[in-house]
């Protein structure tokens, strides 16, 4: 492998990892001329691919830069972090090439992102499935967000709280009118 700082043939590897789901391997390398390291990627040929079958039959090579890409309008602005959005992206592609060797519907591939995303956060849950799945009307929505409610929470939502049941506010000391409401008293 030729060194990218002084264009010599001359390095040694002094790392090697398994990356996207064991398709490409990742070498780190140390060039023996000028001492500078650099990393190389290695995957499989390009005569090996997957055709993503859409709803209206027509076929397109797959590309995993459309999962993420997805991922991050559906996360944009809640607290899942990049890192996250490429591991729903690993486990949901080693799903399809465990269980594709050809072609995958574009269903399918929704279908495994979102049950990845559904864990994570649930408001870009329902922001993918609102663009993947085409709801024909609010009702349609409302029942998704509906299921999604009444799950339980990840652990990672949980955690923002310190104690699981809701404060009983009804003893503290407060001004007439909201501790009448609270109490179920007169309302105007």
């Amino acid at each position: 492998m030729k060194c990218p700082f002084c264009k010599k043939d001359r390095d040694k590897v002094i790392d090697s990892r398994s990356s996207d789901g064991g398709r490409v391997i990742r070498r780190r390398r140390q060039c023996l001329v000028c001492k500078k390291r650099f990393t190389t990627y290695e995957k499989i040929g390009e005569s090996f691919k997957l055709y993503v079958v859409k709803k209206d039959n027509s076929r397109v090579p797959y590309e995993r830069g459309k999962i993420v890409e997805g991922l991050q309008k559906a996360c944009y602005k809640r607290p899942v972090s990049a890192e996250q959005i490429q591991r729903i992206a690993d486990k949901a592609e080693e799903v399809i090439f465990r269980s594709f060797d050809k072609e995958v519907s574009s269903a399918f591939i929704g279908e495994s992102v979102m049950k990845q995303l559904r864990r994570i956060d649930k408001v870009a849950y329902i922001r993918f499935a609102s663009v993947y799945r085409d709801f024909k009307d609010a009702g349609e929505l409302i029942q998704e967000v509906s299921q999604a409610i009444t799950e339980m929470e990840p652990a990672a939502q949980l955690m923002l709280f310190d104690e699981t049941s809701e404060p009983d506010y009804r003893d503290e000391p407060c001004n007439g009118d909201l501790k009448e409401s609270l109490q179920g008293g007169k309302r105007r």
